[in-house]
Protein backbone atom coordinates (compact mmCIF):
# COMPACT_ATOMS: atom_id res chain seq x y z
CA UNK A 1 0.00 0.00 0.00
CA UNK A 2 1.36 3.62 -1.27
CA UNK A 3 2.22 5.71 1.44
CA UNK A 4 0.68 8.63 0.41
CA UNK A 5 -2.57 6.51 0.93
CA UNK A 6 -2.27 7.01 4.66
CA UNK A 7 -1.46 10.66 5.29
CA UNK A 8 -4.65 11.98 6.85
CA UNK A 9 -5.83 15.28 7.99
CA UNK A 10 -7.13 15.51 11.66
CA UNK A 11 -8.71 18.44 13.50
CA UNK A 12 -8.58 19.08 17.17
CA UNK A 13 -11.86 18.69 18.36
CA UNK A 14 -11.56 18.93 22.16
CA UNK A 15 -9.01 18.40 24.71
CA UNK A 16 -8.79 18.29 28.64
CA UNK A 17 -8.03 16.98 32.24
CA UNK A 18 -10.74 14.93 34.13
CA UNK A 19 -11.07 13.86 37.18
CA UNK A 20 -12.96 11.16 37.91
CA UNK A 21 -14.21 9.54 41.00
CA UNK A 22 -16.47 6.51 39.76
CA UNK A 23 -18.55 8.17 37.95
CA UNK A 24 -16.77 7.92 33.98
CA UNK A 25 -19.25 4.67 33.39
CA UNK A 26 -20.93 5.46 29.94
CA UNK A 27 -21.82 2.25 27.94
CA UNK A 28 -22.20 1.95 24.12
CA UNK A 29 -20.26 4.59 22.66
CA UNK A 30 -20.33 4.96 18.86
CA UNK A 31 -18.67 8.52 18.10
CA UNK A 32 -17.73 10.13 14.58
CA UNK A 33 -14.51 11.13 15.65
CA UNK A 34 -11.56 9.80 17.30
CA UNK A 35 -10.49 9.79 21.03
CA UNK A 36 -6.95 9.23 22.47
CA UNK A 37 -6.93 8.90 26.30
CA UNK A 38 -3.52 9.72 28.35
CA UNK A 39 -3.86 8.14 32.02
CA UNK A 40 -2.18 9.94 34.68
CA UNK A 41 -3.41 8.47 37.65
CA UNK A 42 -5.94 5.86 38.90
CA UNK A 43 -7.77 2.88 37.45
CA UNK A 44 -10.14 2.77 35.43
CA UNK A 45 -11.25 -0.14 32.15
CA UNK A 46 -11.90 0.26 28.63
CA UNK A 47 -14.07 -1.95 27.00
CA UNK A 48 -14.46 -2.50 23.30
CA UNK A 49 -14.02 -5.34 20.46
CA UNK A 50 -15.22 -7.79 23.61
CA UNK A 51 -11.96 -7.24 25.38
CA UNK A 52 -11.71 -5.59 28.85
CA UNK A 53 -8.77 -3.29 28.59
CA UNK A 54 -7.10 -1.35 31.95
CA UNK A 55 -6.13 1.83 31.70
CA UNK A 56 -2.40 2.32 33.12
CA UNK A 57 -0.51 5.36 34.39
CA UNK A 58 1.56 7.45 31.74
CA UNK A 59 -0.33 4.83 28.90
CA UNK A 60 -2.38 6.39 25.96
CA UNK A 61 -5.39 5.00 24.61
CA UNK A 62 -6.67 5.19 20.62
CA UNK A 63 -10.54 4.65 19.92
CA UNK A 64 -10.71 5.07 15.97
CA UNK A 65 -14.10 6.88 14.87
CA UNK A 66 -17.24 4.35 14.51
CA UNK A 67 -16.02 1.96 17.36
CA UNK A 68 -18.54 0.65 19.90
CA UNK A 69 -16.91 0.96 23.26
CA UNK A 70 -17.64 2.09 27.15
CA UNK A 71 -16.07 2.38 29.95
CA UNK A 72 -15.74 1.45 33.47
CA UNK A 73 -14.91 3.45 36.76
CA UNK A 74 -15.04 2.28 40.38
CA UNK A 75 -12.44 4.75 41.97
CA UNK A 76 -10.40 7.99 41.28
CA UNK A 77 -8.76 8.21 37.91
CA UNK A 78 -6.97 10.77 36.72
CA UNK A 79 -6.96 11.57 32.39
CA UNK A 80 -6.40 14.08 29.72
CA UNK A 81 -8.63 12.85 26.66
CA UNK A 82 -8.36 14.42 23.06
CA UNK A 83 -11.26 13.98 20.54
CA UNK A 84 -10.03 14.42 17.20
CA UNK A 85 -11.47 14.83 13.23
CA UNK A 86 -10.60 13.26 10.27
CA UNK A 87 -11.07 15.36 7.20
CA UNK A 88 -11.73 12.86 4.64
CA UNK A 89 -13.87 14.17 2.06
CA UNK A 90 -13.09 11.33 -0.82
CA UNK A 91 -10.25 9.66 1.07
CA UNK A 92 -9.86 6.56 3.13
CA UNK A 93 -9.83 6.63 6.15
CA UNK A 94 -6.93 5.67 7.90
CA UNK A 95 -8.90 3.45 10.10
CA UNK A 96 -10.22 1.65 7.41
CA UNK A 97 -6.89 0.92 6.01
CA UNK A 98 -5.20 -0.26 9.47
CA UNK A 99 -5.31 -1.56 12.34
CA UNK A 100 -4.27 0.31 15.40
CA UNK A 101 -2.75 -1.16 18.94
CA UNK A 102 -5.43 0.01 21.63
CA UNK A 103 -2.30 0.85 24.02
CA UNK A 104 1.07 1.89 23.90
CA UNK A 105 3.57 3.32 26.49
CA UNK A 106 3.95 7.26 26.80
CA UNK A 107 7.39 8.59 27.58
CA UNK A 108 8.44 12.06 28.77
CA UNK A 109 8.03 13.72 25.52
CA UNK A 110 4.67 12.01 24.94
CA UNK A 111 3.62 13.76 28.08
CA UNK A 112 4.82 16.57 27.68
CA UNK A 113 3.53 16.82 23.80
CA UNK A 114 -0.31 16.37 25.32
CA UNK A 115 0.20 19.00 27.72
CA UNK A 116 1.44 21.74 25.07
CA UNK A 117 -1.20 21.10 22.84
CA UNK A 118 -3.83 21.13 26.16
CA UNK A 119 -1.83 24.84 26.63
CA UNK A 120 -2.07 26.21 23.57
CA UNK A 121 -6.04 25.33 23.17
CA UNK A 122 -7.71 26.50 25.86
CA UNK A 123 -11.52 26.54 25.78
CA UNK A 124 -11.69 23.24 24.06
CA UNK A 125 -12.88 21.32 27.42
CA UNK A 126 -16.00 19.26 27.31
CA UNK A 127 -18.80 21.02 29.33
CA UNK A 128 -20.13 17.35 29.97
CA UNK A 129 -18.65 14.20 30.18
CA UNK A 130 -21.79 12.39 29.81
CA UNK A 131 -20.80 11.69 25.48
CA UNK A 132 -24.65 11.98 25.10
CA UNK A 133 -24.28 15.56 25.81
CA UNK A 134 -21.40 15.99 22.81
CA UNK A 135 -21.92 13.31 20.72
CA UNK A 136 -24.16 15.34 18.59
CA UNK A 137 -24.46 18.19 15.67
CA UNK A 138 -24.07 20.99 17.92
CA UNK A 139 -21.11 20.42 19.35
CA UNK A 140 -19.19 19.04 16.73
CA UNK A 141 -20.09 22.12 14.36
CA UNK A 142 -19.39 24.24 17.20
CA UNK A 143 -15.54 22.57 17.49
CA UNK A 144 -15.00 22.75 14.04
CA UNK A 145 -15.60 26.21 13.99
CA UNK A 146 -12.74 26.52 17.43
CA UNK A 147 -10.20 25.01 14.99
CA UNK A 148 -10.86 27.64 11.85
CA UNK A 149 -9.99 30.70 14.79
CA UNK A 150 -7.34 29.34 16.09
CA UNK A 151 -4.09 31.35 15.06
CA UNK A 152 -2.05 29.67 12.07
CA UNK A 153 1.25 28.94 13.94
CA UNK A 154 -0.94 27.23 16.77
CA UNK A 155 -3.00 25.63 14.54
CA UNK A 156 -0.02 24.01 12.51
CA UNK A 157 1.38 23.20 15.87
CA UNK A 158 -1.67 21.89 16.89
CA UNK A 159 -1.67 19.56 13.78
CA UNK A 160 2.19 18.51 13.98
CA UNK A 161 1.33 17.13 18.34
CA UNK A 162 -1.92 15.14 16.87
CA UNK A 163 0.46 13.53 13.96
CA UNK A 164 3.15 12.98 16.29
CA UNK A 165 1.22 10.95 18.64
CA UNK A 166 -0.74 9.01 15.97
CA UNK A 167 2.26 8.34 14.38
CA UNK A 168 3.76 6.25 18.06
CA UNK A 169 0.20 4.26 17.60
CA UNK A 170 1.08 3.89 13.57
CA UNK A 171 4.67 2.38 14.52
CA UNK A 172 2.63 -0.60 15.71
CA UNK A 173 -0.42 -0.65 12.96
CA UNK A 174 -0.80 -3.88 10.66
CA UNK A 175 -2.54 -3.82 7.64
CA UNK A 176 -6.32 -4.10 7.92
CA UNK A 177 -6.28 -6.11 5.21
CA UNK A 178 -2.75 -7.97 5.12
CA UNK A 179 -4.10 -10.72 2.63
CA UNK A 180 -5.63 -8.32 -0.18
CA UNK A 181 -4.06 -8.11 -2.95
CA UNK A 182 -4.14 -5.40 -5.31
CA UNK A 183 -6.87 -6.40 -7.25
CA UNK A 184 -8.37 -6.08 -4.10
CA UNK A 185 -6.63 -2.91 -3.04
CA UNK A 186 -8.00 -1.15 -6.60
CA UNK A 187 -11.75 -2.00 -5.59
CA UNK A 188 -11.14 -0.88 -2.20
CA UNK A 189 -9.88 2.83 -2.88
CA UNK A 190 -12.47 2.77 -5.48
CA UNK A 191 -15.29 1.93 -2.76
CA UNK A 192 -14.00 4.65 -0.88
CA UNK A 193 -13.59 7.59 -3.44
CA UNK A 194 -16.93 6.88 -4.81
CA UNK A 195 -18.74 6.33 -1.80
CA UNK A 196 -21.57 8.74 -2.88
CA UNK A 197 -22.44 7.70 -5.94
CA UNK A 198 -24.15 3.99 -6.57
CA UNK A 199 -21.60 1.67 -6.81
CA UNK A 200 -22.00 -1.44 -9.13
CA UNK A 201 -20.38 -4.92 -8.85
CA UNK A 202 -19.66 -5.19 -12.92
CA UNK A 203 -17.49 -2.34 -12.36
CA UNK A 204 -15.81 -3.60 -9.25
CA UNK A 205 -15.24 -6.82 -11.11
CA UNK A 206 -13.98 -4.99 -13.99
CA UNK A 207 -11.94 -2.66 -12.15
CA UNK A 208 -10.16 -6.24 -10.80
CA UNK A 209 -10.16 -8.23 -14.04
CA UNK A 210 -12.08 -10.88 -12.69
CA UNK A 211 -15.21 -12.07 -13.86
CA UNK A 212 -18.42 -11.42 -11.92
CA UNK A 213 -18.37 -14.39 -9.96
CA UNK A 214 -15.12 -14.92 -9.60
CA UNK A 215 -14.59 -11.24 -8.13
CA UNK A 216 -17.18 -11.60 -5.53
CA UNK A 217 -15.57 -15.03 -4.20
CA UNK A 218 -12.34 -13.59 -3.93
CA UNK A 219 -13.53 -10.29 -1.96
CA UNK A 220 -15.84 -12.46 0.56
CA UNK A 221 -12.10 -14.66 1.11
CA UNK A 222 -10.07 -11.83 1.36
CA UNK A 223 -12.42 -9.32 3.01
CA UNK A 224 -14.62 -11.97 5.22
CA UNK A 225 -18.18 -10.18 3.93
CA UNK A 226 -19.67 -9.84 0.46
CA UNK A 227 -18.86 -6.32 -1.55
CA UNK A 228 -22.49 -5.38 -0.81
CA UNK A 229 -22.02 -5.58 2.70
CA UNK A 230 -19.06 -3.48 2.57
CA UNK A 231 -20.60 -0.91 0.55
CA UNK A 232 -23.63 -0.71 2.80
CA UNK A 233 -21.30 -0.21 6.01
CA UNK A 234 -19.39 1.92 4.50
CA UNK A 235 -22.13 4.49 2.81
CA UNK A 236 -24.63 4.42 6.31
CA UNK A 237 -20.69 5.04 8.23
CA UNK A 238 -20.58 8.11 5.85
CA UNK A 239 -24.60 8.88 6.72
CA UNK A 240 -23.74 9.25 10.26
CA UNK A 241 -20.99 11.44 9.61
CA UNK A 242 -23.20 13.99 7.10
CA UNK A 243 -25.61 14.30 9.76
CA UNK A 244 -23.49 15.54 11.93
CA UNK A 245 -21.90 18.13 9.67
CA UNK A 246 -24.89 19.43 7.63
CA UNK A 247 -28.82 19.14 7.92
CA UNK A 248 -30.01 17.23 4.65
CA UNK A 249 -33.36 15.92 4.92
CA UNK A 250 -33.29 11.90 4.86
CA UNK A 251 -34.14 12.18 1.29
CA UNK A 252 -31.50 14.78 0.50
CA UNK A 253 -29.26 11.93 2.27
CA UNK A 254 -30.13 9.32 0.61
CA UNK A 255 -29.75 10.57 -2.86
CA UNK A 256 -26.77 11.86 -1.77
CA UNK A 257 -25.08 8.56 -1.02
CA UNK A 258 -26.36 7.07 -4.39
CA UNK A 259 -29.45 5.43 -2.79
CA UNK A 260 -32.55 5.70 -5.17
CA UNK A 261 -35.01 4.45 -3.13
CA UNK A 262 -35.63 5.84 0.14
CA UNK A 263 -37.31 3.37 1.47
CA UNK A 264 -34.47 0.92 1.35
CA UNK A 265 -32.25 3.08 2.62
CA UNK A 266 -34.44 3.72 5.99
CA UNK A 267 -33.89 -0.28 6.64
CA UNK A 268 -30.32 -0.11 6.05
CA UNK A 269 -30.00 2.77 8.19
CA UNK A 270 -31.77 0.82 10.69
CA UNK A 271 -30.45 -2.37 10.33
CA UNK A 272 -26.63 -1.18 10.77
CA UNK A 273 -27.14 1.19 13.33
CA UNK A 274 -30.48 -0.22 15.47
CA UNK A 275 -32.36 3.24 14.80
CA UNK A 276 -34.07 4.54 11.74
CA UNK A 277 -32.37 7.94 10.40
CA UNK A 278 -35.17 10.08 11.86
CA UNK A 279 -34.54 8.71 15.12
CA UNK A 280 -31.01 9.34 14.63
CA UNK A 281 -31.09 12.75 13.47
CA UNK A 282 -32.99 13.46 16.50
CA UNK A 283 -30.62 12.28 18.78
CA UNK A 284 -28.00 14.01 17.41
CA UNK A 285 -29.91 17.74 17.38
CA UNK A 286 -31.20 17.15 20.89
Amino acid sequence: MRKEKHLSEFILLNIGYAEHHADWNWKNINSPFTRIHVVTRGNAWLLRDGNKHPLNTQHLYLTPSYTPHSYECDNEFYLYYIHIYETLEKKSSIFDQMNFPVEIEGDALLLDLVERLYLINPGRELSFYDPGAYDNSTELIKNIAMQGNTPLALELESRGIIQQLLSRFFAYATPKTPNVDERMSRVLEYIHTNIHTPIHIDKLAEISFLTKDHFIRLFKKQLNCTPGKYINQKKIEKAQLMMLIENYSIQELAFRLGFENVSYFNRLFKKLTGENPSQYKKRLNM
